[in-house]
């Protein structure tokens, strides 16, 4: 099963509100997108958040704690109400807001900031997580080496890039696919968490490794994923 991140399954919706981005490549630099609101926390809050991203030393590359100054605090995860309407156990995109909720039951869901792709390469619709994997290796394809050759040595007659902490799926990969076909988008890891809240990469949502872990633990295989 390939792991590319590449162009969108659906090009009859592209990303609403999302920021032009300049310059920018799978693992370049980026422009952010300006906050429509912002979160405050106070010190009891800061306390439990710099736990919630501290280091994990347990995972098969450890990941390092997570420089908060570099995300906006309205990304960090929180159980939030459901602003959705959709069933317990679907995942939401909102991709003018930037947020991920994994819906819970209660009226409740949990919410993570996130990345999407650049104007060009979003998408949206309704489809399934068909299956999970750890630590994913990552094979470019050959429309994106044909854009950037430099990624020619991770192609997958090279093999892919192996996990680790480098690798653009990150620690954790939730794997999309449509009417039971691979669409070669992901929910997936960046070790570039900085980049949480704008508009860079090649067209997958990527969050904070810490938070990828969270929500791969609480996902099933089978899941349904909708993309506004």
């Amino acid at each position: 099963m390939p792991d590319q991140t590449s162009f969108p399954f659906s090009r009859r919706n592209l990303l609403t509100g999302a920021a032009t981005v300049a310059s920018a490549t799978i693992l370049g630099g980026c422009t952010t997108t300006p906050s429509v609101d912002e979160s405050d926390t106070d010190e009891d809050e800061s306390a439990s958040f710099a736990t919630m991203y501290g280091a994990m030393p347990q995972e098969q590359f450890p990941l390092p704690a997570i420089d908060l100054s570099k995300v906006k605090p309205r990304f960090y995860r929180r159980l939030v109400d459901d602003p959705t309407g959709e069933k317990p156990g679907t995942i939401v995109v909102d991709t003018r807001r930037f947020y991920l909720y994994l819906v819970r039951p209660a009226g409740k869901a949990m919410r993570y900031g996130v990345g999407l792709g650049r104007a060009g390469f979003a998408w949206s619709g309704r489809a399934t997580i068909a299956w999970k994997q750890a630590w994913p290796k990552w094979t470019p394809p050959d429309e994106m080496i044909a854009r950037q050759p430099e990624l020619e040595k991770w192609s997958a007659k090279n093999g892919g890039m192996p996990a680790g902490l480098t690798n653009p799926l990150g620690a954790r990969a939730l794997y999309i696919f449509e009417d039971g076909v691979d669409t070669l988008y992901r929910l997936h890891g960046t070790p570039e968490y900085w980049t949480i809240g704008s508009a860079v990469s090649s067209g997958c949502v990527r969050l904070i490794n810490q938070d990828v872990i969270d929500l791969y633990g609480r996902v099933s295989s089978g899941a349904p994923i909708v993309v506004r």
